[in-house]
């Protein structure tokens, strides 16, 4: 039976409800302006139908489930990428010395830590042994800080800083300001486990010197930022991290901006915290 042989109307902005019978069945004991009786078998076929509707349309309502053995759910990390949506989580507690802390013991909790630790570890604070060691020990497990500051420290040396415009100490020259900033576009699950996940953030970076005859001028950066997270101690912590180039998007037609306005714009607007 096709859906033009009977139905009810139920959106008609007339009032009372229309009933339009296939060819053949109004043979004139109905009249369309008065109510008749509908046949039981009649009923029975729209009561099944009914019915039909409402199991399809709940079945497919529960396909949405926030199940990680659902292949079609944002908490299954096998699922493709998935844009930022609410989860009922909180994101992140207070900040620990401006760096986000207690992430959930989730797929979605892991992502978000591992979008802030990029964050955080392509800020300028990266670049001065003080504010590097302060990350390292906050974000690192206790295994490995101590290895990686040692490791962080010979790659941030004197010559590496020179090439950015910054003295042995991380600081920029008077009248300068260093830009080093890291914008997370997206997040991915390469592997995640009750303890454990890989998480590759693909991020755009800010980096350089703004100010009068910089001679290293602000530019951006491409690249994704591979992190295996162990959860530790309550919170998610990073047991290693790999970085790869790319991929970059063809340079859009923007007009670069003057460094002053590069300057204004980076005192002006904060940066975020990053959650699922």
């Amino acid at each position: 039976m096709s859906h033009d042989d009977d139905y009810v109307d139920y959106a008609s902005p007339e009032p009372g409800t229309r009933t339009r019978f296939a060819e053949g069945d109004n043979d004139g004991r109905y009249d369309a302006r008065r109510g008749g009786r509908v046949s039981p078998s009649r009923a029975m076929v729209t009561v099944v139908g009914v019915v039909v509707l409402l199991i399809a349309a709940i079945a497919f309502a529960n396909r949405g489930g926030n199940t990680e053995d659902d292949p079609e759910s944002p908490a299954n990390p096998d699922t493709k990428a998935q844009p930022t949506a609410p989860t009922g989580d909180t994101p992140v507690n207070t900040p620990a010395n401006g760096i986000p802390t207690g992430f959930p013991h989730s797929a979605e909790g892991a992502q978000s830590a591992a979008a802030n630790f990029a964050v955080a570890l392509g800020g300028d604070r990266m670049f001065t042994p003080e504010g590097r060691h302060e990350l390292v020990d906050a974000l690192y497990t206790p295994e490995l800080a101590e290895k990686t500051k040692t490791g962080m420290d010979a790659a941030y040396d004197e010559d590496f800083l020179a090439n950015l415009g910054l003295d042995a100490e991380g600081e920029p020259p008077s009248g300068m300001t260093f830009i080093s900033r890291t914008v997370p576009i997206g997040t991915t699950v390469k592997e995640y486990e009750d303890g454990r996940a890989t998480i590759a953030v693909w991020y755009t970076g800010l980096i350089g010197l703004a100010g009068p005859d910089s001679d290293v001028p602000v530019r951006t950066t491409w690249h994704t930022w591979t992190f295996e997270l162990q959860w530790s101690d309550g919170d998610w912590k990073i047991a290693a991290d790999s970085q790869k180039r790319g991929p970059a998007p063809v340079p859009g037609d923007v007009p670069a901006a003057t460094d002053e306005q590069i300057e204004d714009a980076v005192e002006q607007f904060g940066g975020f915290t990053y959650a699922r």
